[in-house]
């Protein structure tokens, strides 16, 4: 593996511990405030704190791009996300909704095939099947869903992965931090028109420095993953997406008290496997054939 795409690994798996922390915490304050609000201050909080802290030193720089309609629809994607997202839960088990979710890193390498025309080989898509087995056995969702509930999710799905695709693609040629300038942005503008719908006064300061930690957990989440993509292609990356699941046992561990079972630890060694794998993968064909004799 060259040390550019292991960095991109690294930085994949950095941006997903960051999402679980963001799940986590809205999961714990949204008992308090509303999810339209905690959505406006997790966009409010990117926008402003990457606005202050590079437009000093790239004043000229940080708005120019040369795709501003694809940094709009990436704005937008990535909003729509977030309220999917929020609003499945509410309305289905979060067991279910999290095994749906999991067929993104699939729809991720079936996008980056199709439309970056990256190759993948067999090998590869049995490791994110495996993978994605390992999901199922720590979710086990019951199949009793039925209706248009589950559009919901599969929505967000397959928004999420043009999300990525197009981020794996803006990152080859746009500035990381312009990237995210707009996204922030867009989300911060998007949500402040309907936030009088939704206000609620804050109970407490605990609360408000909660709110603070989801804008710091998507900030540095989200600029994480664009370093990724801007270091290693999507269908490279795609199977330590897996990480994620086991960054939120830990956090169902660490801050709900929830114990994984037997299933469960099996789960997290199909994924390990598939990741370690996919890794050697990437380093024989970074060093080539081995030379004759």
């Amino acid at each position: 593996m060259s040390h550019r795409q292991g960095l991109g690994i690294a930085y994949l798996i950095c941006a997903v511990a960051c999402f679980v922390v963001l799940d986590t915490t809205v999961k714990y304050v949204t008992v308090a405030v509303p999810v339209l609000v905690a959505v406006w201050f997790r966009y409010l909080f990117q926008a402003v704190a990457v606005t202050l802290s590079v437009l000093p030193s790239q004043r000229r720089h940080l708005m120019r791009t040369a795709h501003p309609r694809f940094q709009l629809l990436r704005g937008v994607l990535l909003l729509a996300v977030s309220l999917l997202a929020f609003w499945s839960v509410s309305l289905m088990p979060v067991g279910e909704f999290t095994a749906i979710v999991m067929l993104t890193p699939l729809a991720v390498t079936l996008a980056a095939a199709v439309f970056l025309k990256e190759r993948v080989d067999v090998l590869r898509w049995a490791l994110v099947g495996g993978g994605f087995l390992g999901a199922m056995l720590i979710i086990r969702p019951g199949g009793q869903l039925a209706g248009w509930v589950t559009l919901l999710p599969l929505l967000m799905v397959a928004l999420y992965a043009a999300f990525q695709i197009l981020t794996s693609k803006l990152a080859r040629t746009e500035n990381p931090m312009t990237l995210h300038f707009y996204t922030g942005w867009v989300g911060a503008l998007a949500m402040t028109l309907v936030l009088p719908w939704a206000w609620t006064a804050l109970p407490d300061l605990a609360t408000l420095a909660w709110l603070c930690l989801i804008g710091l957990a998507g900030t540095v989440g989200h600029f994480l993953l664009i370093l990724a993509y801007g270091h290693a292609p999507a269908s490279r990356l795609s199977p330590y997406l897996y990480a994620q699941i086991g960054f939120a046992m830990l956090a169902g561990w660490l801050v709900f008290d929830h114990v994984p079972g037997p299933l469960e630890w099996l789960g997290v060694g199909l994924i390990v496997c598939s990741g370690v794998t996919a890794a050697w993968l990437a380093a024989r064909e970074a060093a080539g054939p081995a030379p004759r004799a």
